[in-house]
């Protein structure tokens, strides 16, 4: 994928710049939705199958995520690359400027919340959590719950209250 100009900004909105690609990183990345059907059922936007498809594609392209081989008969699972991972603090600020400036519920809202309230190291915890995930490398030691389970909790705790 070559980009119409040598712009950075511009390389990174040819990939990342439409809604859908943003949602279907933020549910691999926080939902750990890594097979398309799961992506598909998912996304509470409701994102059509052709979409999704042409995402997926398009993303694999452009070395944010990999597609796993799939044996005949099994799904092909998608894995966040380092690329895909360094997009966390991207999706992080658009999800700040969100809190800020656009009304959401308060489950949903709860997640970028706890990212806000923890800062920047939290946002680096994550992004070695998802290294483990993704991309097999060794699990880092935490004190208590890592941070998707911490996330999780906040979401399951908003929803229950």
């Amino acid at each position: 994928m070559e980009p119409r100009s040598g712009c950075p900004i511009n390389a990174a909105v040819e990939v990342l710049g439409d809604r859908w690609s943003l949602l279907v990183l933020r549910d691999v990345i926080f939902a750990d939705r890594r097979y398309f059907r799961g992506l598909l059922t998912g996304s509470i936007e409701g994102i059509a199958s052709n979409i999704l498809a042409d995402r997926l594609v398009r993303l694999v392209e452009a070395g944010i995520l990999s597609r796993g081989t799939a044996a005949r008969g099994q799904r092909a699972q998608y894995s966040l690359t380092e690329a895909g991972i360094q997009t966390l603090p991207i999706i992080y600020a658009l999800g700040n400027w969100g809190l800020d400036w656009r009304p959401g519920t308060d489950e949903l809202r709860s997640r970028q919340q706890l990212m806000r309230d923890e800062g920047p190291a939290f946002i680096e915890d994550l992004m070695d959590e998802l290294r483990t995930r993704h991309l097999g490398a060794p699990a880092k030691p935490h004190n208590g719950p890592g941070p998707l389970e911490r996330l999780d909790a906040a979401t399951t705790q908003q929803h229950a209250d």
